[in-house]
């Protein structure tokens, strides 16, 4: 417990570049993005270390207390930097021991949060800025064209525009019009067909009409449709979802069956999800990045050129949406930033940037200077003679006959799609078809990972000389607390026999081996102990 103290408490630095400070703005971009992270996690655990160019002065005065109120700096020179930090682009954080090194926006921020978090495990809205399995910028630059719009061309491409801004109409930069574009396409989440049919369902009972096609934008967009400006019953199915995360809200757990209707609609026949934040549906990491970058690009937009407003609804949008995330007012306040407040735009697709269309997606583009992904790797396996090959199907259009087999076999007695219990069904041919062929009378067949149990119930029908042991091993998970007595009992006796199994393999290779149960039994459901000791 003392180590791990120690480890909370022990000094990191962190060391930020600074080249000037301008309108509300601290450059260069990733120096802003990464106080504006600070403020929102209320991190106070890093020694900060402004590093200035010689033509800069040394003087913190020149820095606006607006700027960085509740933060701690001191300003060095590049030549002052530990060595381990001499050759790394800034921002780095350096342990105390100056012997690790983190180094890289993306990096670097995610290393915040995590620390942050450490500090202050109730703070676990922390932890959702990484996103689903916390993989939000995880990805390098090299290898993520998503991580490479956030980290690099975004924040270099607006300190262009900043610095090259005049009062003739602007080049808009192309990254600004990939995200937009990027903010129109539909949204892509782990449990998407949930959601979407959710969404369907919604728009029944609210007498939308037919879902819009997927990928096509919808035909008028609204800037002020944040969380405290929607009723319960107008909020979209997205926006529920995003803010019921934001303030610690579930939904609703719910145990009944969608209506048929909705339960067997084609995937193609449902609604997209459109987005709420920059990765989806929720705030993440990606948003924190953008949101200073973007700012600084509109301030100049809404006071030289607000005609060119509409041409962005989407990124106006998520402009204003994200100022209802709770803490993120209050963090850009104390860095300087003052919030915008755009007029309610009423936009239609055709109205916004003449050239998105022709904008490559985020994904498409092929940039020159982009060497990543598995491709390099590919072609050094290939030019030693290795490439992917794949054996011919031995039976292409063999199928079960589902029609004959226990309802109870088929997947479609599940909670599924009528669409994905077809597809679980084409799954199961190809496994059943290649087990049966191999098995013979008195093999043991073991389902590993076996979800749903979909596959061991097929074989378990198919082949009842061989799913004796599954189906004990399937009933020996039935000893839970909240299950009839009778049905426990046999789960437990399914457990015993099971055991006993692995016990005698434990014989054969030369242990004495005893299967005890805990006392009491009802201190876990699966309360057998495997006691194997060397002969």
């Amino acid at each position: 417990m003392k180590a791990i103290k120690k480890s909370l408490t022990e000094e990191e630095y962190l060391y930020l570049d600074f080249s000037h400070q301008t309108e509300g703005c601290i450059f260069p971009l990733h120096t802003s993005v990464t106080l504006f992270l600070l403020s929102y996690c209320d991190c106070k655990i890093f020694k900060i270390c402004l590093v200035v160019t010689k033509e800069v002065s040394r003087d913190s005065s020149l820095l606006r207390d607006d700027l960085i109120q509740d933060v701690e700096i001191q300003i060095i020179s590049r030549q002052e930097l530990p060595p381990i930090v001499q050759n790394c682009c800034l921002p780095a954080v350096v342990e105390r021991s100056d012997n690790f090194c983190r180094a890289g926006l993306a990096v670097v921020l995610r290393h915040i949060i995590q620390k942050s978090y450490e500090a202050d495990p109730l703070k676990k809205e922390l932890l959702e800025l990484l996103g689903f399995k916390k993989t939000c910028l995880k990805a390098c630059a090299e290898v993520s064209q998503w991580t490479r719009l956030c980290e690099l061309t975004i924040p270099l491409a607006i300190e262009n525009f900043l610095r090259e801004s005049s009062d003739q109409p602007p080049t808009i930069p192309v990254e600004i019009l990939q995200l937009e574009k990027k903010l129109s396409e539909p949204v892509r989440v782990h449990n998407d067909d949930k959601l979407r049919r959710q969404k369907l369902k919604q728009q029944k009972a609210d007498g939308v009409g037919p879902p819009l096609t997927k990928g096509k934008a919808k035909s008028k967009v609204h800037t002020q449709e944040t969380s405290e400006g929607l009723d319960s019953s107008s909020k979209s199915l997205e926006l529920k979802v995003a803010f019921s995360k934001l303030t610690v809200q579930e939904e609703p757990a719910t145990t009944n069956r969608e209506p048929s209707h909705i339960r067997k609609a084609k995937a193609s026949d449902l609604p997209p999800l459109e987005h709420v934040f920059a990765e989806g549906l929720y705030f993440t990491l990606a948003d924190i990045v953008l949101l200073p970058c973007i700012h600084h690009f509109l301030v100049i937009i809404s006071r030289k050129f607000s005609e060119k407003l509409v041409e962005f609804p989407l990124l106006a949008s998520w402009y204003q949406r994200i100022q209802e995330v709770p803490g993120v007012k209050t963090a850009a306040s104390k860095c300087g930033i003052q919030f915008l407040h755009l007029p309610k735009l009423l936009t239609t697709s055709t109205e916004q940037h003449p050239n998105l269309c022709e904008v490559p997606g985020v994904e498409e583009q092929s940039d020159p200077l982009f060497i990543g992904g598995p491709r390099p790797t590919m072609a050094k396996l290939m030019e030693k003679g290795i490439e992917v090959m794949f054996s011919p199907h031995p039976c292409p259009t063999w199928t079960l006959d589902w029609n004959v087999l226990p309802a109870a076999v088929s997947p479609k007695e599940g909670k599924m799609s009528s669409d994905r219990a077809l597809r679980k069904q084409q799954q199961l041919n190809n496994l059943v078809y290649v087990v049966t062929n191999q098995a013979k009378p008195g093999d043991r067949i073991v389902d590993f990972c076996s979800g749903g149990g979909h596959v061991g119930i097929v074989l378990a029908h198919m082949l009842p000389s061989c799913q004796e042991h599954m189906i004990l091993c399937r009933f020996a998970d039935q000893t839970a607390v909240q299950l009839p007595p009778q049905r426990r009992l046999i789960g437990k006796q399914c457990m015993c026999l099971v055991d006993l199994d692995r016990a005698r393999a434990a014989e054969e290779c030369g242990y004495s081996v005893q299967v005890i149960s805990m006392e009491p039994e009802s201190c876990s459901p699966k309360n057998n102990m495997i006691v194997g000791v060397p002969i």
